[in-house]
């Protein structure tokens, strides 16, 4: 293992325990919060939601709508050039996320929700673009729902990461067992996650600053928690 593969195992292993550490008080309290806040929640915006993840994971699933350059792996040689690439599309892509989260969040109640289907395409491409850079083929049905679980231990809750990272630190075992994609549960771990947040998007006068800064670190910690997770893959598969 070169010097850059052990930088990196260790900040894989630094990023594992962050991400598995018990939730501190402040956001169990803010969790508790959160599901009072969703009664109010007008449900136009919650048909809206919904509808927009279920067809996400439908397209995913079918392989259809997220259409990407073919597989990038003899362009970018070893695992410091694929993460460099991937830190430059991230940078990109955030930046048109708090565009379209500032555009739509000035526009009120309806644009507004126009937002949620919009970000959420932005993320999927990106982690598509991503698979894309580590050199894996989004062709294959299991890579697309390689993706699907990255997304999912992004905005899940602390009880489903572990059971997460646990199918992706075994994948070539436990991919067998994803034949299909509960997308229920899927998404309401997804709407569980940024509900608050997206609510106050829609309130005029501050939707447009919530929203950029919202979908900016969106962005910011699904580009963190994907690359972790290819980066374990690929370190895993290392000989």
């Amino acid at each position: 293992m070169n010097d850059y593969k052990v930088k990196i195992h260790h900040e894989v292993l630094d990023w594992k325990r962050k991400l598995l550490r018990k939730s501190s008080y402040f956001n169990r309290i803010s969790r508790s919060v959160q599901t009072k806040v969703n009664q109010y929640i007008p449900e136009k915006a919650h048909m809206v939601m919904t509808s927009a993840i279920k067809n996400m994971v439908e397209a995913i699933l079918k392989g259809s709508n997220y259409i990407t350059k073919k597989n990038q792996a003899n362009e970018f040689q070893t695992l410091a050039e694929k993460d460099a690439k991937v830190v430059e599309k991230l940078a990109i892509y955030r930046k048109t996320a708090m565009l379209e989260g500032a555009g739509t969040g000035a526009g009120g109640f309806l644009l507004g929700l126009a937002d949620f289907p919009l970000l959420l395409s932005i993320k999927i491409k990106f982690l598509f673009e991503m698979a894309s850079v580590y050199g894996f083929d989004t062709n294959k049905y299991e890579e697309r729902i390689f993706i699907l679980q990255i997304f999912h231990l992004a905005f899940s809750s602390e009880k489903k990461r572990n059971e997460i990272i646990d199918t992706i630190e075994n994948w070539e075992s436990e991919k067998k067992k994803l034949v299909q994609m509960d997308w229920r549960e899927f998404q309401q771990e997804y709407r569980d996650y940024i509900d608050l947040i997206k609510m106050f998007q829609l309130v005029p006068g501050v939707g447009a600053m919530v929203g950029a800064y919202a979908n900016y670190r969106f962005l910011d910690h699904l580009g963190e928690t994907a690359m972790n997770c290819y980066r374990l893959r690929l370190l895993t598969a290392a000989p």
